[in-house]
């Protein structure tokens, strides 16, 4: 079975488990192809720079949350530092 194409990021690689969320509807899937790589590098970059699991996993749902409410990047996030 081919896995579903999801749109990449400009520095950072889409870990798996935030694949696994963007894959679990399909309306955030569509939200996220929609975005620019450079939003998609925001929303990683956010995902990925939490030092707890339950931030991380915080940060997830937000995620969905706000992709789904029309939001192209994270708030209040100073922005990505690797681009």
């Amino acid at each position: 079975m081919n896995k579903p194409s999801i749109a990449t990021a400009v520095a950072h690689t889409l870990p798996a488990d935030v694949r696994a969320v963007l894959l679990s509807s399909p309306s955030l899937y569509t939200a996220w192809n929609n975005l620019t790589p450079l939003a998609r590098n925001e929303w990683i970059c956010w995902i990925i720079s939490a030092k707890k699991p339950e931030t991380r996993e915080k940060r997830k749902t937000r995620m969905t949350e706000q992709l789904v409410e029309g939001k192209k990047r994270p708030c209040c996030f100073a922005g990505c530092t690797h681009r």
